[in-house]
C-alpha cells in the first residue's frame, strides 16, 4: 500500500482522489518515509477509506502516530460540511474523548526525593484503576445525567475543584449534549467510573520537566525545568464504549438508508443534519463529558493524595481530547465553512488568538499534551497558525507499532522490568503481565513523531517531561 503515495515533501505524502473510484478527497500522511514504511496496510487503506464519507472537504489526513483502529485509522481526521455532509462513530472510536489533562506543581525534584514511592502509592491506592474496576460508592441515576449534561462544571460545583479547572479544559469541560440520547444500559456502566483510570494504555504520571524548548510559552504555561508535574490520561470508560456500541448500530440502518457506497462497513455513518445524526452529536457530547468529568474527578483524587504529604498546589495546565467530533469552522476553498471535524487519535492544536482559547493562552496558541509510551519522555507543544492543512490537528501520542498480542509475546517482564529500573522509574500496576502491552518496544518513537509535527508545522515544541512515578490500570 505504501507505493501508492507520492512524496509531497519530506513530511507529507498523498495518494490523489482519482486513485480509487470512491475517493471524493486526497488522502494525505504526515510522516518520514520511514514512519510511511512501518505502518501496517490495513492503517493506510483505512485512511484512504476516509476520503469517500459523503460531504468529506479538502482531504483526510493522518498523523505520524497512525496505527489501524476500527474503520478510520488512529492518527485519523476528516471533516465533512455541516449542511450536507456525515457523522460516524467508528471515527470517533469506542473511548469517546480519551484525552489527557497535565497538571503544574510547586515541586522540585529535590523537593521529593525520598518522597516519590509513597506519593505513588497513595495515587494508586486512592484512584481505582484496571479494566472493570470501579468506585467503592457510585453515582445514582441523576447524578450520571448531570454529568452528561454539564461535564466537569457540575463536579466543580459539587466541591471537586476550582474555576481554573473549567477554564483550561477543552470546551470549559462541558459540550453541547443531551443526557437522554444516551441509552440506559450505558449511563448504567458509567455509575460507577466517575474518577477511575481503566486499563489499556490509560495511565497517571508523576514526571518531572526535563528540557524546555520555548522559555516564554513555557513560562505563561507554569512550566519550568527540574519542576514536577502530574500527566492524567484516561477517557469515558464503559460509558462511551456503550455510547459507540449503540449509535454503531443506527449507523448501519443509516448508511443502508441512505445508499452510501462506502469502502469499509465500519465507516457507516449518519447524515449530521438529519434527527439520527443530532442525536448522535448530543449523545457524544455526553460522553465527552463524562470523560472531562473523570479527568476531574481522577484530578480531585490525585490532589488530595498530594496533600498528604506537600503542601503545594496542584494546577491544572490544559486537558485536551483526542477522540471527537466537533462542530468548527474551517477555511475551505478559500470560504469559512462549518464542519464536523473527525479526530481519532489525534489531538485538536489550535492557534494564537484563537476565540475558543482562554485569555492566557490566545498569545501562545493551545497547549498540547503529547505522551510517550510507558517509561519514555512526553512532550508538551503549541497549537501553530500554519496547523490549516490538519485542521489544527496534531498527533496524540507515540502510536502502536506493535498490537497488544504481539506486545506479549515479544517483550518479556523481565526485560521491561529492567528497563524501568534502570531509568530509575517506579512502576504501580495490579497486573505485572499485562504492562508488557504498554512497554516502549511496542510504541514508536515519540521523539520522531514530535519531530514530524514540528517540521511539518502542526506544532511547537514548548517542553519535555520525563516519567519518574507510572501508574496502570493493568
Amino acid at each position: 500500500m505504501q507505493n501508492k503515495f507520492t512524496k509531497i515533501n519530506k513530511n507529507l505524502w498523498e495518494v490523489p482522489k482519482d486513485h480509487f473510484s470512491f475517493m471524493r478527497v486526497p488522502a494525505r500522511l504526515y510522516g518520514t518515509e520511514k514512519v510511511l514504511n512501518q505502518t501496517e496496510d490495513r492503517a493506510l487503506k483505512q485512511l484512504i477509506n476516509i476520503t469517500s464519507l459523503p460531504g468529506v472537504v479538502t482531504h483526510a489526513v493522518a498523523m505520524p502516530d497512525i496505527h489501524s483502529g476500527y474503520g478510520p485509522p488512529i492518527g485519523g481526521v476528516g471533516a465533512t460540511l455541516a449542511d450536507s455532509g456525515v457523522i460516524s462513530p467508528g471515527f470517533v472510536g469506542f473511548d469517546e474523548n480519551c484525552g489527557v489533562r497535565l497538571l503544574s506543581s510547586n515541586e522540585s525534584i529535590d523537593d521529593i526525593e525520598g518522597y516519590l514511592n509513597r506519593i505513588a502509592d497513595e495515587i494508586f491506592a486512592k484512584v481505582p484503576s484496571g479494566v472493570g474496576r470501579g468506585r467503592a460508592k457510585a453515582m445514582n441515576m441523576s447524578d450520571i445525567e448531570n454529568v452528561l449534561d454539564y461535564g466537569s462544571q457540575w463536579l466543580v460545583e459539587q466541591g471537586h475543584g476550582n474555576k481554573r479547572d473549567v477554564e483550561f479544559c477543552e470546551g470549559n469541560g462541558n459540550l453541547v449534549s443531551d443526557h437522554e440520547k444516551v441509552s440506559k444500559k450505558a449511563k448504567k456502566r458509567g455509575l460507577d467510573q466517575v474518577g477511575t483510570l481503566g486499563g489499556g494504555n490509560h495511565f497517571i504520571e508523576v514526571q518531572a520537566v526535563d528540557q524546555i524548548y520555548d522559555s516564554e510559552k513555557a513560562e505563561i504555561f507554569g512550566l519550568e525545568e527540574g519542576q514536577i508535574v502530574i500527566m492524567i490520561h484516561t477517557g469515558s470508560r464503559g460509558l462511551g464504549h456503550q455510547n459507540c456500541k449503540d449509535y454503531l448500530k443506527k449507523a448501519k440502518k443509516s448508511t443502508k438508508k441512505n445508499n452510501y457506497n462506502l469502502p469499509d462497513n465500519q465507516l457507516n455513518c449518519i447524515p449530521f443534519n438529519s434527527k439520527e445524526g443530532k442525536d448522535f452529536y448530543l449523545a457524544l457530547g455526553g460522553a465527552c463529558n463524562f470523560s472531562f468529568a473523570n479527568r476531574q474527578m481522577i484530578t480531585d483524587t490525585v490532589r488530595q493524595a498530594w496533600k498528604k504529604i506537600f503542601s503545594g498546589n496542584l494546577d491544572l495546565i490544559y486537558d485536551v481530547a483526542h477522540n471527537t467530533a466537533k462542530l468548527e469552522v474551517h477555511e475551505v476553498d478559500g470560504e469559512d465553512q462549518e464542519l464536523v471535524v473527525h479526530r481519532k487519535g489525534a489531538t485538536r492544536a489550535f492557534p494564537p488568538g484563537n476565540k475558543e482559547l482562554p485569555d492566557k493562552y490566545k498569545e501562545t496558541g493551545q497547549p498540547v499534551i503529547m505522551p510517550g509510551s510507558m517509561g519514555t519522555c512526553s512532550y508538551v507543544l503549541a497549537g501553530s497558525r500554519s496547523g490549516t492543512p490538519s485542521f489544527y490537528s496534531t498527533a496524540h501520542g507515540a502510536g502502536r507499532k506493535m498490537s497488544r498480542t504481539a506486545a506479549r509475546k515479544n517483550i518479556s517482564n523481565e526485560s521491561l522490568f529492567s528497563y524501568l529500573k534502570e531509568k530509575g522509574i517506579i512502576l504501580k500496576s495490579h497486573s505485572k503481565q499485562g504492562v508488557t502491552e504498554e512497554a516502549p518496544g511496542a510504541y514508536k518513537d515519540i521523539n520522531e513523531i514530535v519531530d514530524v509535527v514540528v517540521e511539518a508545522g502542526l506544532s511547537e515544541k514548548v517542553a519535555k517531561v520525563r516519567p519518574l512515578a507510572v501508574i496502570k490500570g493493568e
